[in-house]
């Protein structure tokens, strides 16, 4: 891989999974090379104690324990005593994954979701490596015994047969090392480009925002609105309330669906997030079991107007797409609404605009009522309520133009850095695969090696 030399001698590890080794590796067993620890401690005993919980969640989130009150804690957890490697069993396509540690200050424990790795004679930043890369995911999933709706599993026994090559544990601390300051400056690179992804959607928003509020022109005379958080409108403008906008509002079904893409001449409904980021996408569905009969007056046609109406982000709800095109059989759920407007009085492109600037968001969020999780909604009552600014039907198709015009540059932006992370996340994952499995000799690296990442990011 790129300007890193490979091994010279290299021997058949007798694994299909591991392939060739450098000759001076060896191959050997999870349960033989780790120790597992599984002393558990009970719900009861946590309450009242202040502890740092290892969560599946917390993992995701943070990539670490945090803390809680045991109080909280409702089921037996492991006890983390010392250092290790807690691999999840859980949706292995994830490879939930962290180093535990002890804390002196806490009582440390993890979900019993995880398998724990005791490094016996291994290098735990390697192994950390090793039971992230590529292969071990892609074995973790072939290994899956259950699946439901919500989750994978895959049986801690079949984690500690899985068969890996080892190095030296001097080569072992080299290779995470190198591992190290590679994955710290491709992640850098790739920081920066969401950042540029952050200021590129402000500045949409804030674009739009003074678009729909203020016009395009910016001599236009200007009236208060009468509401203190607008304030001045232009002076032609009026403002409505949005249920005079609208001819028709509807939601959704969503009856329990498998979990896969409908075949072209299946049925499928769409799931909350096909209108994310104000973007619609059809493959956002589950399949309709064969034996439920659809409802074809919710079939997606183009030209519709989806709202998402619930989601387990509060940042997401509320977000509006209209529908360019549309496979046929898909139906939108009941997190959804379908809204058709009186094109006599608003243009639908103009509304979808609307609907994604500052001052028609900060309505959004202050009408989603619930708790968290799907419970966050928008109730049909909230939306129609919104306050509305409005100019004539031909300004608003002037307006139109020119957004449109100026989302599709800041589009293309976007698209470009978009392209640039993904390429940073593959060339990562294939670092991290290639140097421990010994394909690239890292032994003599040195750290100020700095060209490749700026190639790969420059595309």
């Amino acid at each position: 891989m790129g300007t890193y030399e490979s091994y010279q001698d290299y021997k058949n590890s007798q694994n299909s999974w591991v392939g060739n080794i450098p000759n001076h590796w060896n191959i050997q067993r999870a349960d033989f090379l780790t120790q597992t620890n599984r002393l558990q401690v009970s719900a009861d005993s946590l309450d009242g104690v202040e502890l740092i919980h290892y969560s599946i969640p917390n993992v995701q989130e943070f990539g670490t324990g945090k803390i809680e009150n045991g109080d909280q804690i409702e089921s037996a957890k492991l006890l983390i005593s010392e250092q290790q490697l807690l691999v999840s069993k859980l949706n292995p396509r994830k490879s939930t994954l962290c180093i535990a540690v002890p804390n002196d200050q806490y009582t440390v424990v993890a979900s019993s979701e995880f398998v724990p790795l005791l490094a016996g004679k291994t290098h735990l930043g390697y192994s950390y490596y090793v039971w992230g890369s590529d292969k071990i995911t892609k074995l973790l999933s072939s290994l899956v015994q259950s699946v439901t709706r919500s989750h994978q599993r895959v049986n801690p026994s079949d984690i500690l047969k899985i068969y890996w090559a080892w190095p030296p544990i001097h080569e072992q601390k080299a290779i995470a090392r190198f591992l190290d300051h590679k994955t710290a400056q491709i992640d850098s690179l790739i920081t920066k480009k969401q950042s540029l992804l952050d200021k590129l959607a402000e500045q949409r928003t804030a674009l739009i925002s003074q678009a729909v509020t203020k016009g395009l022109d910016p001599s236009a005379p200007l009236k208060d609105s009468g509401v203190d958080w607008l304030g001045e409108i232009p002076a032609l403008w009026q403002r409505v309330l949005l249920v005079r906008l609208i001819r028709r509002f509807e939601q959704g079904w969503s009856p329990s669906c498998e979990a896969r893409e409908a075949s072209q001449d299946e049925w499928g409904v769409l799931k909350s997030g096909c209108v994310n980021y104000g973007i619609f996408n059809e493959r956002q569905h589950k399949t309709l079991p064969i034996s439920l009969k659809p409802i074809e007056s919710l079939e997606v046609k183009p030209g519709n107007i989806l709202m998402c109406r619930a989601s387990g982000s509060k940042h997401l709800i509320g977000s509006v797409a209209r529908v360019i095109s549309c496979r046929p059989n898909l139906i939108f759920s009941d997190k959804t609404y379908r809204i058709s407007v009186n094109e006599n009085l608003i243009d639908p492109d103009f509304f979808v605009f609307a609907m994604k600037s500052k001052y028609i968001r900060e309505q959004i969020e202050l009408s989603i009522s619930g708790a968290d999780g799907l419970a966050n909604n928008i109730p049909q009552a909230s939306v129609k309520s919104y306050q509305f600014v409005l100019p004539e039907i031909d300004e608003q198709k002037a307006i139109v133009k020119v957004l449109t015009e100026k989302s599709d540059r800041i589009s293309l932006q976007e698209e470009k850095a978009k392209a640039v992370i993904e390429r940073l996340q593959e060339y990562r994952s294939a670092l991290i695969t290639n140097a421990v499995t010994g394909k690239i000799d890292v032994r003599d690296f040195c750290a100020s090696t700095t060209t490749e990442q700026r190639e790969v990011a420059n595309g």
